[in-house]
């Protein structure tokens, strides 16, 4: 059975949906869509197209849309036991989060899709398209090896499917491990790379295949062809391998419209007109994530060079080099961060382990939660210890919601648990108080001791890599901290007394000027 036969309402229309999005037709597929998602009361319907939804607006380049479309597709599918549909929204909502910039959630959500799509009982046409969306996202991430090894698997899937093997050819797979290769000084590489694409065009065409190919694969076999000619290979003319003709197909994908502006940088340059290639390359607007952020500095050290500015050449190439440096320094950082907040969490753990049998950890961060807390401090003062108390508030973080939605406020909740846990002192206490609230409580300390933890609660909190997390939404700590005085039969009203004095610190904490 195939995902379509769960489908009880206008099956027909998402049908056709999805051949007209193989043509590289979303805009007419994003009308049908509409008024499916409008009429239906089918649930599976609904799903299925806010999730082909989802694919259009990111096909057509609409990135505004892309936050809102992948929330109201994930609440659409969250409740429906579909691995596919899960596997699917998840890889398409990677590429939506590597083109808003949010490395992290881009890689959770490969690691969702790849275990959703793996999971599927009976595998049909629509989870080989799956594979094929998280071929690309990996693509576009640079993990080309995971690439090649979806990409095959959507190949298999669909030739049991019935669907021809040109369908899945993803060129552009390839392609941008070609142009990688470039921007780290591997031209030859490069150049290699390239002609193995040209290859495998070159048996379409012979075999009469190519009118199969999608609209999409075409214009990323005209970019490669052109892209040879502009490291010196010789370019076709006047056949159908001709990089101009194939450029000119691609459809309403904004993709291929990139290709194409670039493309014509680099038949410009290929056919001897370097200064006309430079001026191109200053008035055309490019997505950073079709071919890399470095492509373009990289076709101007090219044109440069050709036209005997060697100089100039030089600067550019330098910062098409600096630009994937940088791609590769943020994968790097994912790696790492998704490293410490994995040796966070197994910390929290280890420590809300000796509360087992009862209900008294935040099951979002792994922090202690507010009855564990209040348990904790009625034993610590009961003792007779001097006891700090300190009322954390985030600051931005409706703003988080807001622009990223609820699972990257989930992210950021984890990941302010896991700063402020390594900040304190032994013996310190965190707790999740709730909602975007923590709690600190400081045995055998004062006020000054307090006022320093403070400080480097604040710090933390600050420096840390929000930017790669949720762009452009700053994250910060607002800290204010009370001491609980009394014990015995008046302690409920200390501590109520103590709490109300630490919140009147930290609500004066946010009207404070910050330092820069």
């Amino acid at each position: 059975m195939g995902w379509l036969d769960r489908v009880t309402d206008q099956v027909d229309a998402l049908t056709r949906s999805r051949a007209l999005q193989e043509s590289s037709r979303s805009a007419e597929a994003y009308a049908i869509l509409e008024r499916v998602i409008g009429t239906t009361t089918d649930p599976y319907a609904r799903a299925d197209a806010l999730v082909q939804r989802l694919s259009a607006v990111i096909n057509l380049g609409r990135t505004a849309e892309y936050t809102r479309a992948v929330e109201e597709a994930s609440s659409a599918v969250r409740d429906l036991a579909e691995p596919y549909l899960h596997g699917h929204l998840n890889a398409l909502a990677a590429l939506a989060a590597h083109h808003q910039g949010a490395l992290d959630r881009c890689v959770t959500h490969l690691v969702k899709a790849a275990r959703a799509l793996g999971a599927v009982a009976d595998p049909d046409r629509d989870t080989a398209w799956g594979w094929h969306d998280l071929a690309m996202a990996y693509s576009y991430l640079s993990f080309h090896g995971y690439a090649l090894g979806a990409i095959e698997r959507a190949r298999q899937l669909g030739t049991a499917a019935g669907i021809p093997e040109e369908t899945f050819a993803a060129p552009g797979i390839r392609l941008r491990n070609a142009v990688a290769l470039d921007h780290n000084g591997d031209s030859d590489g490069c150049l290699r790379v390239l002609r193995d694409v040209a290859a495998d065009l070159d048996r379409f065409l012979r075999s009469g295949r190519a009118g199969r190919l999608r609209p999409s694969s075409l214009a990323a076999y005209g970019y490669a062809a052109a892209r040879r000619g502009a490291l010196g290979d010789r370019l076709e003319a006047g056949t159908d391998a001709a990089p101009a003709r194939l450029l000119g197909h691609g459809g309403d994908s904004a993709r291929a419209r990139d290709m194409r502006q670039l493309g014509q940088v680099c038949l410009a340059v290929a056919e001897g007109r370097p200064i006309e290639a430079v001026a191109r390359l200053d008035t055309v607007q490019i997505s950073s994530e079709t071919l890399g952020a470095a492509e373009p500095a990289r076709l101007r050290s090219i044109a440069l060079a050709r036209s005997g500015d060697h100089a100039g050449a030089h600067r550019a190439d330098r910062l098409a080099f600096r630009l994937a440096a940088q791609r590769n320094d943020r994968l790097r950082d994912v790696y790492i961060d998704g490293i410490a907040a994995r040796i966070d969490h197994e910390e929290m753990r280890r420590e809300a382990a000796r509360f087992e049998g009862e209900a008294l950890t935040d099951p979002l961060t792994g922090l202690p939660n507010r009855r564990r807390l209040e348990r904790y401090i009625a034993t610590v003062v009961a003792g007779g210890d001097r006891v700090v108390i300190g009322v954390c508030d985030l600051d931005g973080f409706k703003a988080v919601n807001t622009r990223h939605g609820h699972h990257s406020g989930d992210l950021v909740l984890q990941r302010v648990a896991g700063v402020i846990n390594r900040v304190m002192r032994r013996g310190d206490f965190v707790a999740r108080y709730g909602g975007d609230e923590f709690v600190v409580v400081l045995p055998h300390a004062g006020m000054a001791e307090a006022a320093e933890v403070g400080r480097r609660i604040d710090a933390a909190v600050r420096t840390e890599d929000w930017e790669s997390l949720v762009p452009g939404t700053p994250v910060g700590v607002s800290v204010g901290f009370a001491e609980v005085g009394g014990a015995g039969p008046g302690l409920r009203d200390a501590l109520s007394a103590a709490f109300e004095a630490a919140d009147r610190e930290m609500l004066r904490a946010k009207t404070r000027p910050r330092a820069s």
